[in-house]
């Protein structure tokens, strides 16, 4: 036996808007992934919020109390959502470009847009891909913030 061989490993990184997710996947491409181990997979995950609801009170009711209702206009919606993706694809775009130009690693690098609430997908992702590492950023709340 010459060596001993690396393990496949799944390593799971958190990207959002903020610089805090590209230190942190920084921090992984320098300290976790191993350049030699080309069986290490990077996984880039950008959990998308949902689209808000705005209610409204509608008042032109019979009844006592008012109804609220909540309306978003067909075209005001599309052009939330196309925002919302174009801004995951430029941040996934620029995870993969820290990845490859500035830590010139060769390692198999998958990306995931998902949609939810970013604590639940991340867990829910790590599971599903049953990832051996999670890498988050840290936006440096105090304990009274989160």
């Amino acid at each position: 036996m010459g060596g001993c061989e690396a393990n496949e490993r799944k390593i799971l990184v958190g990207v959002d808007e903020g610089d805090e997710s590209m230190y942190a996947l920084s921090w992984c491409l320098k300290n976790v992934v191993v350049p030699q181990n080309s069986k290490d997979t990077l996984v880039l995950l950008y959990a998308q919020k949902p689209r808000p609801i705005y209610p409204i009170i509608d008042g032109a009711t019979v009844s006592d109390e008012p109804k609220i209702r909540y309306i978003l206009m067909p075209d005001v919606m599309e052009t939330m959502d196309r925002y919302n993706n174009e801004l995951a694809e430029s941040r996934m775009e620029k995870a993969k470009r820290l990845c490859k130009e500035v830590h010139n690693l060769d390692v198999k690098v998958e990306t995931r847009i998902e949609s939810g609430d970013p604590r639940d997908v991340i867990c829910q992702a790590a599971e599903k891909l049953s990832a051996d590492v999670v890498v988050l950023g840290s936006h440096g709340y105090g304990l009274i913030k989160r």
